[in-house]
């Protein structure tokens, strides 16, 4: 996923935080105990293992942008790595779907027709890997993801546990865990573009907030230098709403069927989506 990108803070943090008063507890001395403590704090393995899709609603704050406009986006996700992004806006359009083995990134042309191109080879095996609802830390043990605990770091004034992973498709992934509140500060994984093949890309996790029990950050900013400071201009991914377990229609992950010309006359045929249900 890509992916993508972030948002302003809301300090939902502190809302899985003791209280000032509660002594904090000791840091954990083991991966298993630091992952213990990520999933409590994500919501528990008994939630998220009742995930099987998610939704995310939200807009695309640009690092480079010249004005200050939100693009809305679309996010879906299916387990185990099936997902659908698009952006809407009037003028920029751009939808990327994929199915579990192949990927298609589609705009409008010129004529109307979508334009679609496949992923290249490294998008793909990146979108293989991914676990895309729950991350690689939930039941990482079932997905066969192998984990060390590399020490403690300090990050953005925070400290942080460092963590190794090995993905079953033996990519390497590095995963930062604040000590205070056990949730996911940043991740680490190589570029998916072949021009910079292996360019590490760090995520960066923040606003968490409750969703059906859910703790989900609400805002990803996404830079390619890794191990700088991010007050250096990043894309910023804002979630402003998440629906757990949604119903997908039919082709959701499947790239809309090109239109064909009768004449002069266009006719679109097929679509993918989701059924959002009201607020």
């Amino acid at each position: 996923m890509r992916a993508v990108v972030a948002a302003v803070l809301i300090a939902a943090l502190g809302a899985v935080t003791g209280p000032a008063s509660a002594a904090a507890p000791a840091p954990a001395r083991t991966v298993e105990e630091v992952i213990a403590r990520n999933v409590a704090a994500r919501g528990g393995l008994d939630a998220w293992r009742k995930v099987d899709t998610m939704v995310w609603l939200g807009h695309i704050e640009r690092a480079n942008a010249k004005d200050t406009k939100r693009v809305p986006f679309v996010m879906q996700l299916k387990r185990p790595n099936q997902t659908r992004f698009e952006l809407k806006q009037q003028f920029e359009q751009f939808t990327r779907i994929f199915d579990g083995q192949r990927g298609w990134k589609i705009r409008p042309s010129a004529d109307g027709r979508p334009d679609s191109k496949p992923f290249s080879k490294e998008e793909v095996e990146f979108a293989k890997a991914e676990f895309v609802v729950d991350g690689p830390l939930i039941d990482y043990q079932a997905k066969g993801v192998k984990a060390a605990l590399d020490g403690l770091d300090k990050l953005e004034d925070k400290t942080a546990y460092r963590l190794s992973l090995t993905l079953p498709s033996g990519a390497e992934r590095k995963v930062w865990i604040d000590v205070a509140t056990n949730l996911e500060l940043r991740y680490d994984r190589p570029a998916t573009n072949p021009l910079v093949a292996g360019k590490p890309v760090s995520m960066y996790y923040r606003d968490y907030a409750l969703a059906d029990g859910l703790n989900v950050p609400r805002s990803i900013e996404v830079s390619g230098a890794a191990d700088k400071s991010i007050t250096q201009a990043a894309d910023r991914l804002v979630i402003d709403r998440v629906i757990v377990n949604a119903k997908f229609e039919p082709g959701t992950f499947l790239p809309p069927p090109a239109p064909i010309h009768r004449g002069s006359n266009k006719i679109r045929i097929g679509d993918g989506g989701v059924a959002v249900p009201s607020q």
